[in-house]
Formats: structure tokens, sequence, C-alpha cells
């Protein structure tokens, strides 16, 4: 700065030092806004990030809710389905009760009829046993009715088998069947090995279990779920 005065020095100084202010404020102006950019860029990924997160809390939230709620549903469907199912039993059940306490009154209203059906029914369970010698069980009120049918009982059974069989039938006196029971017999052979229960109460039981889906159509229509028809 030789030959220059002091008041030209001092304005070149001047000059410098506020070219260097002005870089300076530039440069800080520039390092603001590359450092305002960076924090708005991190922060709009910690916002999204952040709202990514409570999407999936909440997504995941709906899908226990919905899935809750599908449980309920289903188990309130399986408990109405089960009580419909039960009052459906109990119908079948009454229905069966009613129809044993109408034939309880067979061997009581008609003697006749009940007659011939015990002589059948121990005629058929003769068929099925072909022993020579049985025993013959009966409720306590049938024992004189049995006693004479025997000798019937016998020819009709040596009749069907063409004379090939004969059969002793001994009653058992001293072990009656329940006196609560519709009638009927239960007849064993062979030192008891063998035992038919041809009562009428097992009969009607049999014919139940057959005829239950017939019923139970009757009662309450066909069943959808049902694929097998025998």
């Amino acid at each position: 700065m030789a030959g220059m005065s002091d008041a030209e020095v001092q304005g070149q100084i001047a000059h410098m030092i506020a070219f260097i202010e002005q870089e300076a404020s530039e440069k800080v102006e520039e390092i603001e806004c590359k450092a305002e950019e960076e924090f708005n860029l991190e922060k709009g990924r910690l916002v999204t990030q952040a709202r990514t997160k409570i999407i999936e809390h909440f997504d995941k939230k709906i899908k226990q809710v919905e899935l809750q709620k599908k449980i309920q549903h289903s188990n309130l469907l399986n408990a109405s389905r089960l009580q419909v199912l039960k009052h459906k039993e109990r119908l079948v059940n009454n229905l069966f009760e009613t129809i044993s306490k109408d034939s309880a009154r067979v061997s009581s209203d008609d003697p006749k009829k009940y007659k011939q059906a015990l002589s059948d029914l121990t005629l058929q369970a003769l068929c099925r046993v072909l022993e020579p010698n049985v025993t013959v069980q009966v409720r306590q009120q049938d024992l004189q009715l049995m006693k004479s049918l025997l000798p019937g009982i016998k020819e009709r059974y040596t009749g069907i088998s063409q004379g090939k069989y004969q059969v002793e039938i001994a009653i058992d006196e001293q072990n009656f069947l329940p006196s609560d029971l519709i009638g009927g017999i239960v007849l064993t052979a062979q030192g008891g090995k063998i035992t038919i229960n041809n009562t009428l109460d097992e009969r009607l039981k049999h014919i139940g279990r057959q005829m239950q889906p017939q019923i139970r159509e009757m009662l309450f229509g066909p069943n959808p779920n049902r694929t097998f028809m025998d």
C-alpha cells in the first residue's frame, strides 16, 4: 500500500472488511438454509416414520377388534345352534315319551292285541337263537298269560321249522322284568351266554333310532347339512 494515503488505506481496509463480512454473511445464510433444509428433511422423515408406526399400530388394533368380533359372533352362533339342537332333541324325546306312554296302555286297553304281540315276540326270539333250551323273563303281571301261551308258541315254532327244531321253554319265576315296562320278553340260552331283549320298550327304542332322521325331517324340515340320506 506504498504511496497510498492513510485515508486511502483506511478505505481499502474498510472495503476488504465489508467484503469479508458480506462473504461471511452469505456463508452463514447458506449454512442456515442448508441446516434448515436438512432439519426439514429429517423432521419429515421422522414424522413419516412416526405416522407409519401409528398407522401400523391402529391397523393391528383394528384387525384384533375384527378378529375378536368374528370369534364372538362364531361363539354366539354356535351357542345359538346348540340351544336349537337341544330344543329339537327335547321335542323328539318328548314325542317318544308320549309314544311310549301310549304304547304302555296296550296290555291293559287291548289284551287281545297284547296277547298276540307277546306270542310273536317270543317266537321271533326263538327263531333268532335256535336253541333247544331257553329261559324267558316277563313282567310279573304277564306270568300267567305267558304260561297260557307256551303250548301255542312251541307248536308254531315247530311248524315254522318244519319239525326240525324242538324247544323247551322255561319261565323265570324268580326274576321278573320291571313292571313299568310296556311289555314283551327277554330270552336267554346257554346259561345266560345268549340274551335276546325282545321287549316292546327295546323295540320302540330301536325303531326310534332308525326313524329319528325321518322324524326330525317331519318336525323340522330337511337338514341342509346332511350329505347322506341312508
